[in-house]
């Protein structure tokens, strides 16, 4: 009579990678087998198994060779698997151990679905199961799954050998980091960052009558020390042509590109539309990515403009040599309500003087309407704001700048 066997893994299954296999645990389907017959000491069955990750998880169905042992448990047999199921296996466990290491430092959100289609298998019938893994937690995991496959397609149209070649034709960088200096200098105010921002999941379209040139050019009359043009498309409504035609208008004020930058391709791509700087949100990438894209920055010209929202990721960020620009973002990424108080309460303390000798300008983001909201993020710490929405919606975005500020901060 056949009956149904449920297969468990020890250390000893892994193929690869010894380090991460004691942390990792894959689960299988159960699977219908036909008159198992144990005998002592063991006996070898190929027996179908789905294997699922984490977030950077892929299905990978396969025949993988199983042994059974006398208390029940079952070991993959390591001298029988082909060496492209080998490699395939060691994929899934190197990204397993980014996994473990993302989430060490506190990153909640996932790169990509934790399974993927939840087929499951039992004899000849195939079901599937609700599995929370499939759905994003928030609307930021939700981009950056979105993310992923859009930067795979991209990448496929324009690889970065092809970026590489394009660098050589593109105007420099302009100063980033030293127009807020400037600023700062000249109106004793927080420097502007003024956004270009047609719509955002929370708010919907933010003004119908968008003209991004037109309103660059807006900002930059009104006192804007530099810009921040939205790129993504799907839920912000922007673009890389924004981006780029903003740049090839004459617009002098320098750009940061407001990119969700899961893969340093990105960077590049940036550079190429006419980027002075990009945005790196440390809620999504890890320390060491962090790290190697400054790298990728410094090496293009740009400046890396890097978001925490938290006191752990503002933690791990002072922590990383090279960063100059630290953004506060006072929306919760779960509820996306906004506190600017979160901005006072990152940059107390400690924190505050850890941050002052080491000379990083720090910027305030989201919640900022009015003079006195510009006032309090001021004495808090910040030398510069990102400011979007409250400008983009006025009928004249330089008057709004003048309005914000409580004062014409005009050139």
């Amino acid at each position: 009579m056949d009956s149904v066997m449920p297969l468990r893994t020890t250390t000893a299954a892994t193929a690869t990678a010894e380090t991460a296999a004691a942390t990792v645990r894959p689960r299988f389907s159960f699977q219908l087998l036909a008159n198992p017959r144990p005998r002592k000491p063991a006996f070898s069955l190929s027996v179908p198994t789905t294997i699922f990750t984490t977030h950077r998880a892929r299905i990978l169905p396969q025949f993988t060779p199983v042994r059974a042992q006398e208390d029940g448990s079952a070991v993959v047999s390591e001298s029988t698997i082909p060496e492209g199921d080998a490699l395939k296996i060691k994929e899934w466990e190197v990204e397993r151990f980014q996994d473990e290491i993302a989430a060490s430092q506190g990153i909640k959100i996932r790169r990509r679905p934790t399974t993927g289609p939840p087929l499951h298998y039992v004899g000849p019938f195939e079901f599937r199961m609700q599995n929370e893994g499939n759905t994003p937690t928030n609307i930021l995991e939700e981009i950056i799954w979105y993310k992923d496959k859009e930067v795979s397609q991209m990448k496929e149209k324009k690889p970065l050998l092809l970026l590489k070649k394009l660098l050589s034709g593109v105007p420099p960088t302009r100063d980033f980091l030293g127009a807020l200096k400037e600023s700062y200098s000249r109106t004793g105010l927080p420097a502007l960052i003024a956004e270009v921002k047609k719509a955002s999941p929370s708010r919907g379209v933010l003004r119908e009558d968008f003209n991004p040139v037109e309103i660059a050019k807006a900002y930059e009359r009104g006192g804007a020390a530099c810009l921040s043009v939205l790129t993504d498309q799907k839920y912000f409504q922007g673009s890389f042509e924004n981006l780029e035609a903003i740049r090839n208008a004459g617009v002098e004020c320098p750009l940061l590109c407001k990119e969700f930058v899961i893969e340093a391709w990105q960077i590049y791509y940036a550079r190429v539309k006419g980027a002075d700087a990009i945005l790196l949100i440390a809620a999504v990438l890890p320390n060491l990515d962090i790290q190697y894209m400054i790298k990728i920055c410094k090496l293009l010209g740009l400046t890396a403009l890097v978001e925490v929202h938290d006191e752990m990721e503002m933690d791990r960020v002072l922590g990383i040599d090279g960063i100059e620009l630290i953004g506060i973002n006072n929306r919760d990424l779960g509820t996306f309500k906004v506190d600017i108080s979160n901005t006072k309460k990152l940059l107390e303390g400690e924190r505050g003087e850890r941050i002052r000798e080491k000379g990083i300008i720090v910027v305030g983001e989201s919640g900022l309407f009015t003079p006195a909201d510009i006032g309090y993020v001021q004495e808090a710490g910040v030398k510069a704001v990102l400011v979007g929405e409250s400008l983009v919606k006025q009928e004249d975005p330089a008057k709004g700048i003048s309005g914000l500020f409580g004062k014409d901060i005009s050139r």
